[in-house]
């Protein structure tokens, strides 16, 4: 197959201009006579988003882009999309290009979700009657008929994102680039767009997908890159990589928290301030013997008054098996409204639960009522890793060596004897 996409050492690097984030009227100009009359020049911290990568992507290839948020992933994108300028390197792209970036990329806000897919369109060069036999499509599948002539700077950012992943889906790109697609949005709006992607692939069309679903990176693509302080730590097989990434420590995380608003995962109704995995003391761990419960806690803000707010947790193995969902459905917070302000959700499970080994964590905050939308999820799943107690015989007898299972729980056990075997 011909390579459409070749990368040759990338690099990406912005200057910090200080650290201070105010100052008053005398520091202004203190700072600008110091300046004057210095000969020094200013000095400036740099910070390098991509360092010295290469990589080669094949026609029709789905190519997975792993790493934790910093990793260089969503800059690695905008290069490619031609949005930012790379500091060095070479780049070589075959073929027409469409991208779905963060939310709000490519799209005029005064214009109206109409216009904006005439204009996707035109930059991705093509003609007005080509695009005119997909507005009906584009729109029919984003779900957006009664809203699709208000101007887009209106639209909710699951509105955002379902018209922006139709229009970079359906206009038929030679080479597909997606940030986070999955991120938002209604459970059956996701599986439409892993559907369109699954369809899009089958027509011989290359992908390049980032994500933190690591479920939708094993089944989408076949070959996957890990990103970690913008260098390719490792590439190869999407299973492997994955499996690397959650083992590795790249992903080791028992605490997130956001003390930047801006950059919470968040909507228009929720935002996430605090994630961690707790032991029944409420202290924060990344291990726990077997024997210990082990929970989850999550700390939001409710932004609007009115929304019935379900938290929930998936958890999955450390090769992404989903294993169980729980949700907050306690006393009458399924159907109950909650106020505007600052909510801890905890949820523990009982101890002689899981079996040795990692488990992730993703959350989720959504609703059910009227009908199901996620608000957010965690950019990033939570991990913690359960341990045997060697002295622990209550739980494994006699047995040595692991015990084969994701789940060990306790049961309680009954033999009665009923009757002596009759040897006559």
């Amino acid at each position: 197959m011909s390579i459409v996409i070749e990368v040759e050492k990338l690099s990406k690097k912005y200057a910090l201009h200080g650290t201070q984030n105010w100052s008053t009227l005398r520091d202004t100009f203190s700072s600008i006579l110091r300046k004057r009359s210095s000969s020094e020049p200013d000095k400036k911290h740099f910070i390098w988003a991509l360092k010295d990568i290469s990589f080669k992507v094949h026609a029709g290839e789905t190519l997975g882009i792993i790493g934790h948020n910093g990793a260089g992933k969503s800059t690695l994108l905008k290069i490619l999309s031609r949005i930012t300028k790379p500091t060095s390197g070479i780049v070589k792209i075959k073929g027409r290009v469409g991208s779905l970036l963060e939310v709000g990329t490519g799209f005029h806000q005064e214009l109206s979700g109409r216009e904006n897919i005439f204009l996707s369109g035109a930059i991705l060069g093509m003609k007005r009657k080509e695009i005119e036999k997909k507005l009906d499509s584009i729109i029919s599948f984003a779900e957006m008929e009664k809203f699709i002539d208000e101007p887009v700077k209106f639209y909710s950012s699951g509105m955002f994102m379902r018209l922006a992943f139709s229009v970079a889906a359906h206009l038929e790109p030679d080479i597909l680039l997606l940030d986070e697609v999955l991120a938002v949005g209604d459970v059956d709006f996701q599986h439409k767009c892993l559907d369109k992607m699954q369809e899009i692939m089958n027509q011989g069309n290359t992908i390049l997908f980032v994500s933190h679903n690591m479920s939708a990176i094993t089944r989408l693509c076949k070959r996957a890159v890990v990103l970690e302080k913008g260098q390719i730590v490792a590439e190869g097989d999407a299973r492997d990589m994955v499996e690397l990434y959650l083992n590795s420590g790249l992903n080791n995380c028992a605490e997130k928290s956001w003390d930047d608003e801006t950059s919470a995962p968040q909507s228009e109704t929720v935002r996430l301030r605090k994630v961690r995995i707790i032991n029944h003391s409420r202290q924060t761990v990344a291990s726990l013997p077997i024997n210990e419960p082990v929970g989850v806690e999550i700390t939001y803000d409710v932004l609007q008054d009115g929304k019935i707010l379900i938290p929930n947790f998936h958890f999955f193995t450390q090769d992404w098996l989903n294993i169980f969902m729980i949700q907050d459905v306690a006393g009458d917070w399924r159907t109950k409204p909650r106020e505007k302000g600052t909510y801890v959700t905890t949820a523990l499970l009982n101890g002689n639960f899981f079996n040795e080994g990692r488990f992730f964590v993703e959350v989720y905050i959504s609703t059910h009522i009227p009908e199901t939308q996620i608000h957010l999820k965690t950019p990033e799943p939570l991990s913690f890793e359960i341990f045997e107690i060697p002295q622990n015989l209550f739980t494994r007898g006699d047995f040595f060596g692991r015990i084969p299972g994701i789940l060990r729980p306790m049961a309680k056990w009954e033999t009665e004897f009923e009757a002596r075997e009759n040897t006559d």
